[in-house]
């Protein structure tokens, strides 16, 4: 049985989205929740995906006419989800290079209101060499001239500029997304008339995406053959999903996701909820992760399933990160709920040794603010915290030293370099302590200069080092 033969209605809706990319995140996101809400009566509209880069194929797109299945697959409210949807809102897909004409004719569409990317981190660069003629080779480079062919297209009407939604996992995204544009419309001295209507017509959202997803799954065929159908696009990921849109004009009443019971937030600041991810989910990962793989644990549901390690995750987050968030920071102890609930998914094997790549980094973007926010808030040195300090410090040293069997670390050469000749210095754990703490190329700051800190820490790793990670964690409780 084919996909098409399990559809019973499709969307003829008019094409209202162009989406840059066509990988699994935003077709078990974005492209999920407008599905559903054609299907409410709340956006009449479809989606047109373009593959902006050269390599990959679009055929099973074309066998399967732009149809695919989003299976969700986890834990809500308690309870565990298998579900699974047939997404009927993709109109078309075209490959920008290869159907170059049919992709320049989507900026004459009078109906064309919204533009979505995923081009990853990468994607949203200038390139000041990138050129006019032809498909230019960024995606901010194609998405000037696709909007210069709007403009020309309609005369510059005023009710024909576009609003863009990136969910590249970059801060401001949309700000940098508008400077890249605006650059370009400069360096190949489009004219001013167009510049000032990208300014005044064009609105570029900045967003936050939560979920995660996985794609097409090595148990595709069982789950193809409970479907009914054969899929080669299904894709797979998690039922939590958050969608936060900050935009200075008020787009909810266009793009009224919320109102079809879907996780997206509208608003002209999304920093709090920003924070709120990184030190809640992120800080919560960091702060546990390097510590739970030296006492012997792989994945991270196997730390949930763990009462010590699930204590101590639990006890970083509710007593030290989020009595210590920023104002703004709104239903934080729900969220953070949520999260556990997720780090519990049966059905994600998410490996402790992925998520340890680049701690250091992490470490000073998730963990610190929170440590310092928590300390001035309190006076004291928040315990969990300073502990994921001291286990950063024994991950770095290596098996050799702290008594796991040998693993790879994974971070920028100057950070393994570093960590490398402390490893070789190592003659006690103050020293090694006094050492990282006092690099302020990797934390921004001295923190040997913190009251306490570096004595503190070096009993956390003497604990590490010897009893053990385990068992230096249970201390902690």
């Amino acid at each position: 049985m084919k996909i098409q033969e399990a559809v019973h209605k499709r969307s003829n809706a008019p094409i209202r989205v162009l989406q840059y990319g066509e990988g699994n995140f935003l077709r078990a996101f974005v492209d999920q929740m407008i599905d559903i809400a054609n299907e409410k009566g709340m956006f009449d509209g479809r989606v047109a995906i373009v593959k902006p880069i050269r390599y990959g194929s679009l055929d099973r797109f074309d066998k399967q006419d732009n149809l695919y299945t989003v299976v969700l697959r986890g834990k809500e409210n308690g309870e565990v989800v298998d579900s699974s949807r047939i997404i009927t809102s993709v109109a078309e897909v075209i490959d920008a290079e290869e159907d170059y004409d049919r992709y320049m004719a989507l900026a004459e569409l009078e109906t064309l209101r919204f533009v979505v990317s995923n081009t990853t981190e990468a994607g949203i660069v200038l390139d000041e060499n990138d050129h006019f003629n032809g498909l230019p080779e960024t995606y901010p480079g194609k998405l000037t001239k696709f909007l210069y062919a709007r403009y020309n297209a309609f005369g510059g009407a005023a009710d024909k500029g576009l609003i863009l939604l990136p969910v590249e996992l970059i801060e401001n995204n949309g700000g940098k997304l508008k400077e890249c544009v605006l650059a370009l419309a400069a360096v190949w001295q489009l004219p001013q008339t167009f510049i000032d209507w990208v300014n005044e017509t064009c609105i570029f959202c900045s967003t936050l995406v939560d979920r995660i997803v996985t794609g097409y799954p090595k148990e595709a065929a069982a789950i193809c053959e409970k479907l009914g159908y054969e899929d080669a696009l299904l894709d797979v990921g998690e039922p939590f999903a958050l969608w936060v849109i900050e935009s200075k004009q008020d787009i909810r009443n266009e793009l009224p996701l919320d109102k079809a019971g879907l996780p997206v937030i509208f608003t002209d600041d999304q920093r709090p909820y920003r924070e709120r991810k990184v030190r809640i989910l992120n800080g919560a990962h960091t702060s546990t992760v390097l510590a739970a793989f030296l006492a012997g644990k792989d994945i991270v549901r196997e730390c949930m399933e763990d009462p010590i390690i699930a204590g101590f995750m639990r006890k970083v987050v509710f007593d030290e990160v989020i009595p210590a968030l920023p104002a703004g920071a709104t239903d934080s102890e729900a969220f953070a709920a949520a999260v556990f609930e997720r780090f519990a998914n049966p059905f994600i094997d998410h490996k402790l040794l992925s998520i340890s790549l680049n701690s250091v980094s992490k470490w000073k973007a998730r963990c610190l603010g929170s440590f310092k926010d928590s300390l001035a808030k309190t006076g004291k040195l928040p315990q969990g915290l300073t502990f994921s300090f001291a286990a950063l410090i024994a991950f770095y040293l290596g098996g050799e030293i702290n008594g796991h069997e040998a693993y790879p670390l994974q971070d920028d050469q100057a950070v393994l370099t570093f960590f490398e000749n402390v490893r070789k210095a190592h003659n006690s754990a103050e020293n090694t302590v006094l050492t990282v703490a006092k690099n302020a190329d990797f934390w921004g700051e001295d923190l040997s200069q913190i009251d306490g800190f570096v004595e503190t820490v070096a009993g956390y790793l003497e604990s590490i080092l010897t009893d053990g990670a385990y068992k230096a964690m249970e201390k902690v409780q």
